[in-house]
């Protein structure tokens, strides 16, 4: 028996370094994100878009510095203390070298702790709350998704008008407030009459919806209701409630097309969007819709271009290193690094390593050809013309 053990043991040590050369071969990235859940949808986006730019990025090799890079998909299923500990499994079990995702805010926010403690690199892509570049960040922390100043800032650019009165309506999680708080800090000319926040599983909104015309029915001038809404239910069936006989219009930013489907009834209305396939006008971006058609019959959705930026930034940074995973270089690489994504030009800025983008104030169109309401480009809304704020303290 010892000597059996013996000779497994000699076994063992014999293949542990060719376990490690065949590891030092590898980049392993942990992609942590919800392909089931109330956020299914946008993970699934992320997920192909993910893969579509490392084979873009990588000239479809799959490959950086002689490496290849091997990605482990796991579910969160939108639960933080789930999405924890799947980092943590990740970095430590699968032996990811480093990690992507996730979709949502309050998982995010639950996973940065742990990109901390086992000092590795979390870039996170599409989760939007302030704070994970915030006051809850830490320096192992990217992002190439936008965050809620940057879309606040650029709603705020279609709506922020003298004598216009806004109500909002969103989720109540970090996610919403964030999106709200940011909005609100956005407006300067413009006043917010009401907030109102509806769990994130409401699909009847009949209560708060006479909130926010009771807010607003009897105000001077334009009155509006800005919706900051993800996933599940309908927050467009507000306007079932006749909103017209009140004077109050609806508003909203991007979103994926089956959920534009319902901005098919407001034609004319603004708002900002992320992106939009038929907006951005890039050599990346026309690979992207090409490759995209051909695969699957249908557009890039919005965080499909997430996904890939992500991927764009992931395969630069790693070039830059000549492969190395090390973090200190890799944070030392990526601060201050820019990149052509579907959007165009993205640089990570270095006090908080958000990434620096356009958003597109866009107005409503409605194309027959289209199930959805178009997207109209009325102006791109380039970084120069963002003041977004830093809020980790670091400013």
């Amino acid at each position: 028996m010892q000597r059996r053990q013996l000779l497994q043991g000699l076994a063992l040590t014999a293949t542990a370094p060719l376990a490690r050369a065949q590891a030092s071969g590898e980049i392993r990235i942990a992609h942590v994100h919800s392909l089931t859940g109330p956020l299914e949808a946008y993970g699934k986006q992320t997920s192909t878009g993910f893969m579509m730019g490392l084979d873009y990025a990588t000239g479809g090799t799959m490959m950086v510095a002689g490496k290849k890079l091997v990605v482990i998909e796991r579910d969160d299923q939108g639960k933080p203390e789930l999405g924890k500990s799947l980092l943590a499994a990740a970095y430590s079990d699968d032996r990811a070298d480093l990690a992507v995702g996730p979709t949502a805010s309050n998982v995010a926010l639950a996973m940065l702790p742990v990109a901390e403690e086992y000092k590795k690199i979390l870039l996170v892509e599409p989760a939007v709350a302030d704070s994970i570049t915030g006051d809850k960040w830490n320096k192992y922390i990217f992002r190439t998704g936008r965050n809620s100043s940057q879309d606040a800032i650029g709603n705020a650019v279609a709506l922020d008008k003298p004598g216009v009165s806004i109500a909002t309506l969103a989720q109540d999680y970090a996610f919403g407030r964030d999106g709200v708080k940011a909005f609100k800090n956005a407006l300067k000319q413009a006043q917010l009459v009401h907030e109102e926040y509806l769990p994130v599983s409401t699909t009847d909104f009949t209560a708060g919806a006479q909130r926010l015309i009771d807010a607003l029915k009897d105000r001077p001038g334009r009155k509006v209701i800005f919706i900051i809404w993800a996933g599940a239910g309908n927050p467009f069936k507000i306007a079932d409630l006749d909103l017209k006989r009140y004077g109050i219009e609806i508003a909203t930013g991007g979103n994926i097309l089956p959920a534009m489907v319902a901005y098919k009834q407001f034609p004319g209305m603004e708002g900002a969007t992320y992106y939009y396939f038929g907006i951005p006008k890039n050599p990346v971006n026309e690979w992207l819709v090409a490759n995209h058609y051909k695969k699957f019959g249908a557009p890039p959705d919005f965080f499909t271009c997430g996904g890939m930026c992500a991927a764009i930034a992931v395969v630069q940074a790693l070039g830059r290193t000549g492969g190395s995973v090390d973090s200190a270089r890799l944070i030392a690489t990526m601060e201050g690094m820019s990149f052509q994504t579907p959007k165009g030009l993205m640089t990570f800025r270095k006090q908080d390593h958000q990434a620096m983008q356009s958003m597109y104030h866009f107005r409503i169109k409605v194309d027959p050809a289209f199930a959805w309401g178009v997207p109209e480009l009325v102006h791109e809304i380039t970084p120069a013309e963002m003041s977004v704020p830093i809020l980790n303290g670091r400013a």
